[in-house]
């Protein structure tokens, strides 16, 4: 028995635990199509699996390194459907230009995830420029938690030939333990209340991460999907550190997890 009970503690300390950790990602508020080569419509953007620029395969290769597991939910959140989700991500809910028929933010949703959240999980919420995402209805989510998405742009980026627009020093920052530079271009700024705290500013001082606690659960609040794989794959000039913020990212969500 104390042999078994020393293994457990070494896989602990190990950080192998985090197998335990499901991340799952919406894939319901989020559904975009396009046709494929053979002229068939089929899912694309921020899919796990998608290795093309617009996937998220190299952010869900950092969670699996780290020992998680991933999922993801086509259907509206429900407490049920969540009860064995560590961490669910939403990012860039369609509009009306993405989708004919988007799945807008509802208040049932918002009450299911919020007692998701306060119960334990960890929510992380993407939102992009206010020109490609549907804010008025995630607001009503992220307001849940004192946060809100601005109807602005900020980074703005022309082309590549000025990607310091997008560049944003995070060296010191406790959640980037190992990247010191990042790029995000185009974003939305979040506005604050009650129990929700910056976790990163811009060169203009505008919060573009921030975080709350509610209940026992965490909330993470992003003003752009930015670790998608055109970001994280080695495109950008040397000296931006997308691909280890994204490990940095994954290492601090899952510190989130209670017990973690």
């Amino acid at each position: 028995m104390n042999l078994k009970l020393a293994i457990i503690a070494l896989l602990m300390s190990t950080g192998l635990a985090a197998s335990a950790q499901t991340v799952t990602l919406d894939y319901y508020f989020n559904h975009e199509v396009h046709k494929d080569a053979a002229g068939q419509q089929v899912r694309f953007h921020y899919l796990w699996g998608e290795k093309q620029n617009t996937g998220f395969s190299i952010f869900g290769e950092a969670f699996t390194t780290a020992g998680a597991k991933l999922d993801s939910l086509d259907q509206a959140p429900t407490t049920d459907n969540l009860k064995d989700v560590s961490i669910y991500i939403i990012v860039d809910p369609d509009s009306k230009k993405e989708s004919p028929a988007p799945n807008y933010m509802e208040p049932k949703d918002v009450e299911q995830i919020a007692k998701w959240v306060k119960k334990g999980g960890v929510l992380l919420l993407m939102a992009n420029d206010s020109a490609n995402v549907e804010l008025p209805h995630f607001n009503t989510l992220a307001a849940k938690f004192g946060m809100h998405f601005n109807n602005d742009l900020q980074n703005h980026v022309i082309d590549d030939a000025h990607f310091e627009d997008g560049a944003i020093k995070t060296t010191g920052n406790p959640v980037f333990k190992t990247a010191n530079k990042i790029y995000m271009k185009d974003v939305c700024s979040i506005s604050l209340s009650g129990p929700a705290t910056s976790v990163l500013k811009n060169n203009s001082g505008a919060t573009i991460i921030a975080s709350a606690k509610y209940g026992k659960g965490t909330v993470i609040a992003i003003g752009d999907p930015w670790l998608y794989n055109e970001y994280t794959n080695g495109r950008l000039p040397a000296g931006y550190e997308n691909d280890k913020a994204a490990s940095d990212v994954v290492q601090w969500l899952l510190q989130q997890v209670p017990g973690k």
